[in-house]
Order: C-alpha cells, then structure tokens, then sequence
C-alpha cells in the first residue's frame, strides 16, 4: 500500500496501529545503521531486567534510547548524565506509545575528555561523601602471614606481585582472585571479588590492581561499584593500577596507593634481609644493653657489700659467734667445777657409806641377828619369834629363845 503526498482525492481513512505501522517500516528501513552524538540525559538502568533506558539531547532536540542488557554489559565505563557520548543502532518504533527511539549497539564516550569529565565528577562526588579522608584510611599490618590479590591471573601484575613477595618474604601466603581488569564487567567482577575476600577472611592485606594501559583499559578502577567495596572493606587495600603516573579513583579511595604492582608488593611484603639485618643488630645491642646491666648491678652490689648498713649483720653476727664461744667456756668451766665439787661429794658419801657398811661393822667384832632373814632389832622381837640367826665375822650360828619358868 503506497500513499501520494500530493493527491487531491480524499483519502482513505487509516487506523492507528495502520499508520504507526507504516512510519515504522518507513523509519526503521530509513534509518537502519546511524551514529548519534549528544549528551546522555535521565540514565536509568532498570532493575531487575538490566536494560538501560535515557535520552540523547543537544541544544535544540532530544532522541529517546534504549539499550538491552546484553549491550549494557559489554560497556567498559558507567554511562552518567551529562557524558557526551557516540552511540550507534538503529531507529524504532514503539507502536504502543508510538514514539519513535534509538536502539542503541554501541556506546562509547565522544571523546577521552568525556572520560576525564566523568573522572572529576566521580571524584567530586566521593570526595564531598568523604571516601578520601584520612580518617578512614587503615594501617596496614607490618608482618602478613596471608595477602590476598585481586587482579588478572594472566597479567603482568600478578607475576611481577609474585615474584616480588617471594623474594622479599617467602613465607607469605598468597590467596589470588582472578578478575577481569578490563572491559565490559569488569568493575562489577572487581568489587565483587574484594566483598567476597572480606567474607572469605583471614587476610591480613590485600592488593588489587593492573599493569599500565589506556585510560579505557584502567576505567574499571574508575567506577563508582569498585571505590565504594574498596570503602567498605574491613581488610586494609594496597590499590595498585596502571604505571607511576596513572591514578585512579581506586587510588583515592584505597588505604594505600602503589605506583606499581611491584611497588604495592614491596610496600605490604617485609625485606627479609632487613628483618634480619635488624634482628641481628637488635640482639647485638641487646646483648651489649644486658652485659652493661650485669656489669652495673655488679658494681652496685660491691658497692652495697661496703656499706655500714650491709655490714653491720656480719659485725652482729661475729659478735654473737664471739658471745657464744665466751658462753661455752664459762659454760665448761662451770660444769667442770661442779663435777669436781659433786666428785668431792661422792667421795664423802661413799666414805660415809663404806664405814656403815654392814660388813665392816661385823669385822670389828659386832655381830647381826636374823630372824627369816629380817635383822632383829629389839629383845622383845627375838621374844617373839623364839629362835633365829647370829651372824659373825667367820660365820653364822643359830639359836633358840628359852623362856624362863
């Protein structure tokens, strides 16, 4: 069905799904493969479907855009309001509302300028939220036991961060991420491994990064998703991208900024050869510090061995010994005296007892009597019993009491 612009018949009425129908197959053959420069404006990526959904305006006019989620993620930068940028597709129709839009294929900034924009932007923004203050930055540990490395396993980065720990610090473990640090999902895969690390645990510090590249090459660095989880991470973040003079918002945001891969390497990894140049030399002073302590205190003490109130136990002491050895011969003597006066006494005693000795008396020419071998004392006792004993010097004799008629 063809229509004449210029036909003076009345023509034939048409519904609206007819015409839309129509400017769409005019259109969308029309315009099958164009470029469109303009500023991006009222950026919406919709959720859960991941389509992204904006306009392109200039001065004077504006494009609706649309863009599928496959698209979107092949886009190595974060489109933002106000970026100008190129974007390529195709002109549609949305028969429903019947606006016509650009089906966007590609999009890429117009310019590096628009890149660096977006840079200052993003840097403006974080920096008024604080994300750069000091204040947040944490220190990092001096002696690792276990690093963690989130970067290409495939890259430069990653060998030169190896080679580095291995000779400085051997005894590190190293527990790597690997990640895209390029290109479309990049970022989203970068911020997401650093989360993950956090909940992984048992790091002490962690680097991410990438060797040197085109502005495009570090921009997933530059994305908002990476310096938020570099900001949120509990681990303190070595950041580490592109060459001395590259710098990026993960720079800005990170604990510490490397220039290098291998500069982040030495700064998180002790020298070995350092740490024992310096243990060496702290057991040297160490060992210097104790022999003058020994030889302080000994002199100390010599000094104290000489002093009155040190001394004085010793003269107490000598002087006690002295009192003791003077006690233990008075002691002595006084005993030896009275053993000799005691001596003398029993002497006297024996004497005393020798001259009563039954035995003597008899031989003197007294004699004993005896009744059952008791020694009768009076008359009456020998009444009494009637008979008994008489002992002599030469013997004994018996008798037999007779009383009187």
């Amino acid at each position: 069905m063809t229509f004449d612009l210029f036909s003076t018949s009345e023509p034939q009425p048409l519904t609206i799904s007819q015409i839309t129908g129509h400017i769409k197959a005019t259109l969308e053959a029309a315009f099958d493969n164009v470029s469109v420069i303009g500023e991006i404006s009222n950026y919406k990526k919709h959720t859960p479907s991941g389509h992204a959904y904006f306009s392109l305006k200039d001065d004077s006019a504006a494009l609706s855009a649309v863009m599928w989620r496959s698209r979107v993620s092949q886009l190595f930068f974060s489109p933002q309001d106000g970026m100008k940028v190129v974007a390529r597709g195709r002109i549609t129709v949305y028969p429903p509302r019947g606006n016509y839009q650009l089906d966007v294929v590609s999009l890429q900034p117009a310019g590096m300028g628009e890149l660096q924009i977006a840079f200052e932007k993003l840097k403006q923004k974080l920096f008024e939220e604080g994300l750069f203050d000091d204040r947040h930055k944490k220190t990092l540990p001096k002696f690792p036991t276990r690093i963690g490395i989130v970067t290409s396993e495939t890259g430069a980065a990653f060998r030169d961060i190896i080679s580095v720990i291995k000779r400085r610090f051997p005894p590190v473990e190293l527990i790597l991420y690997p990640v895209r640090v390029q290109g479309s999902g990049a970022a989203e895969e970068i911020a997401q491994a650093i989360r993950d690390m956090n909940k992984y645990g048992g790091l002490d510090v962690m680097i991410t990064g990438r060797g040197g590249g085109s502005l495009e090459d570090l921009w997933p660095f530059n994305e908002e998703i990476v310096a938020r989880a570099i900001f949120e991470s509990a681990i303190p973040i070595v950041s580490a991208v592109g060459h001395e003079v590259d710098y990026s918002i993960a720079d800005l945001v990170a604990d510490v900024r490397a220039p290098t891969p291998s500069a982040a390497a030495e700064i998180v990894a002790p020298d070995r050869r350092e740490m024992l140049e310096i243990l060496n030399e702290f057991a040297y002073t160490l060992s210097c510090r104790v022999y003058e302590m020994v030889r302080e205190k000994r002199e100390t003490i010599r000094q104290q061995l000489k002093t009155y109130s040190f001394n004085k136990p010793y003269d107490l002491l000598r002087s006690f010994s002295q009192r003791v050895d003077e006690l233990d011969r008075h002691l002595k003597s006084t005993l030896t005296h009275r053993l000799d006066i005691t001596s003398v006494h029993v002497t006297s005693l024996n004497q005393r007892l020798e001259s009563l000795d039954p035995e003597r008396v008899i031989n003197r020419g007294y004699t004993i009597v005896y009744d059952d071998g008791k020694i009768l004392q009076s008359k009456k006792e020998t009444m009494q019993h009637g008979k008994g004993e008489i002992r002599f010097k030469d013997g004994r004799v018996g008798f037999l009491v007779r009383k009187d008629a």
